[in-house]
């Protein structure tokens, strides 16, 4: 793969992120979409398709950023850089970039369980007791309550993770065959 096809293979990436995190963005308009998003598909999608994994994270996390950047305007009027729980939500979002690294490769099978293993990281993180204040009990049955209490929200999660997985993967690996410059070197030995 020459440099060129690297970037050009770079930047098709990078335009299918931004604009599957479009869709993030509706979630404000359209309160019954909490949740449902792309950003664990994104993750996913980042960790599994950059060769140069840092631009994964990178890409991944700058998305969240920004998106968040918005949306906690449009809630409150104010631009908000970082808020309370961000460095645990943040992290969660790197690991499922991890979990995108780890497949070896991209099927069905493995996306599957890759997205519901992004869920799964999102659940258990973001809904620990003490990121909520004085909300829950910060003890083992604080942390049942609050982990009962987010099952809609992470059905959501669940729901966009899934769909948008589909998105992605499914579109990336369609342009892949079509386009050989968004072939990585390993697929274009094989």
């Amino acid at each position: 793969m020459t440099a060129k096809d690297n970037t050009n293979r770079n930047l098709f990436l990078i335009l299918m992120i931004l604009v599957a995190a479009a869709f993030r963005l509706l979630a404000f308009k359209y309160k019954e979409l909490s949740n449902f998003n792309p950003v664990g598909a994104i993750a996913l999608f980042g960790g599994a398709y950059f060769t140069s994994k840092w631009k994964g994270y990178a890409t991944v996390l700058l998305t969240l950023f920004s998106t968040d950047i918005i949306i906690n305007y449009l809630y409150t009027s104010k631009l908000t850089l970082w808020y309370g729980g961000a460095v645990w939500v943040y992290l969660c979002f790197a690991f499922m970039v991890l979990v995108g690294t780890m497949l070896e490769r991209v099927n069905v099978v493995s996306v599957l369980l890759g997205s519901i293993a992004t869920v799964l990281i999102h659940w258990l993180i973001t809904d620990l007791p003490w990121l909520y204040g004085t909300a829950y009990p910060h003890t083992l049955a604080g942390y049942g309550e609050s982990l009962v209490k987010a099952i809609p929200f992470e059905k959501n999660m669940a729901l966009g993770t899934l769909v948008f997985s589909a998105i992605l993967f499914g579109g990336f690996e369609l342009a892949k065959n079509k386009y050989t410059f968004l072939q990585d070197k390993k697929q274009l030995a094989l």
